[in-house]
């Protein structure tokens, strides 16, 4: 059974029609989850600045559904340049210091409301 993970209190209400994440069964999928705090508002920075909040958001994602960041099977990471990816990637191993997740990372020509990284996750819920 298909239910939906919505996490308000840090993420805001979606800003499109879909879902933080969604669980089914012992997987979560989350959506491709960018750097927005609370009030829904893109929190401005750096590209470290930036992967710290959609890094948090995503644990925030996963702790509703019952998981945890240790329990990424999968993770998708789109950047606006590559020229990020150092910085992306000092933030990135502070969440997965040991057994980091297999990884795609994609550089795309842009990414809603100017945000410089976005990452999706697949997660299995531990029993």
């Amino acid at each position: 059974m298909k239910k939906e993970i919505l996490t308000p209190r840090t993420l805001g209400p979606p800003v499109a029609p879909y879902s933080h994440g969604i669980r089914i069964g012992h997987m979560i999928f989350t959506a491709g989850t960018g750097p927005f705090g609370a009030d829904g508002k893109l929190i401005r920075g750096d590209i470290k600045a930036q992967t710290r909040q959609v890094l948090e958001n995503l644990k925030d994602i996963l702790e509703t559904g019952r998981a945890s960041l240790q329990n990424i099977v999968q993770v998708t990471i789109y950047i606006t340049s590559f020229d990020d990816y150092p910085g992306m990637n000092e933030i990135y191993r502070e969440y997965f210091p040991a057994d980091p997740p297999p990884r795609a990372t994609v550089q795309v020509a842009g990414l809603w409301g100017g945000m410089l990284v976005e990452i999706m996750a697949l997660a299995i819920v531990p029993e």
